[in-house]
């Protein structure tokens, strides 16, 4: 480990740290932070993105190879106190592990080329539970992009980034779009867009799926406004077999991506 253990909450470092759990600090300084072994391995993967890691000595007993790792990688380590993790972690538990690193997100002409078959766009979506919940399902996927529209909430976000699973790091990420230039783009690149809603015509199992898409999701509560509707290609709702009044957004969001997966490669 580097220097001496840091137990003081209030030194500098302690507080440059802990200032990324606020969104215009994030943006200010274009760093936030990933907490827990799983975000800090796949950041690491990812040359020059974690810059600082933040770690108990339990969790450098448990996750020594993790340490290692940022160590050949240039990543400045710190020994912390239990006080000072607490005061990092955003978790009731925390697992003693926690990284500052630099944005990833991408410009979305860059994120969605003409090669791109699959892409989720979360518009209006405020849970940052399952923003990151739709990410991950959107890596397994085999999603090439997923965008963040400007109504949507921030994907570095303490919670998204641990709900993602470490997902944020493996495919690319847009955020800030909006809503109109982000369907726009995607139909440039020559993708069908498909909103995802209760008020749809046709079933999920009425449409064809096996041609380049992206899926709109909209908020957990209402779903997705009048105007984003009529900016969709085509409004599709999941069908209900049972007595379930519909479905929680993620949920959907993985059967609609699934069922465009497994269509395209069945194609």
């Amino acid at each position: 480990m580097a220097g001496s253990e840091l137990t003081n909450v209030k030194s500098p470092r302690v507080k440059a740290a802990r200032r990324l759990t606020k969104r215009a600090f994030r943006e200010q300084d274009r760093r936030f932070l990933a907490e827990g072994p799983q975000a800090v391995r796949e950041a690491l993967r990812l040359e020059g993105v974690a810059v600082e890691l933040f770690a108990t000595a339990e969790a450098e007993a448990r996750h020594a190879e993790l340490l290692t790792e940022a160590r050949l990688g240039g990543v400045q380590v710190h020994r912390a106190s239990g006080e000072v993790m607490s005061e990092l972690a955003q978790t009731v538990t925390p697992q003693g592990v926690v990284a500052i690193c630099r944005f990833v997100h991408r410009p979305l002409e860059e994120a969605v080329t003409d090669r791109a078959r699959l892409v989720a766009v979360l518009a209006h979506v405020r849970d940052p539970g399952n923003a990151g919940t739709v990410l991950r399902t959107a890596d397994a996927a085999g999603a090439d992009a997923v965008v963040f529209t400007d109504a949507s909430v921030d994907p570095y976000n303490g919670k998204c980034v641990r709900a993602s699973a470490g997902s944020l790091f493996h495919l690319p990420v847009v955020i800030g779009t909006p809503i109109a230039r982000a369907v726009g783009h995607l139909k440039e690149r020559g993708l069908r867009v498909l909103a995802a809603d209760g008020s749809g015509r046709r079933t999920l199992d009425e449409v064809r799926l096996d041609g380049p898409t992206a899926w709109v999701f909209g908020n957990e509560a209402w779903g997705l406004p009048e105007e984003v509707l009529e900016l969709a290609d085509e409004v599709v709702r999941v069908p209900i077999y049972g007595q379930a009044e519909s479905l929680n957004l993620a949920t959907a969001a993985a059967v609609c991506l699934y069922a465009s997966a497994r269509a395209q490669r069945g194609s």
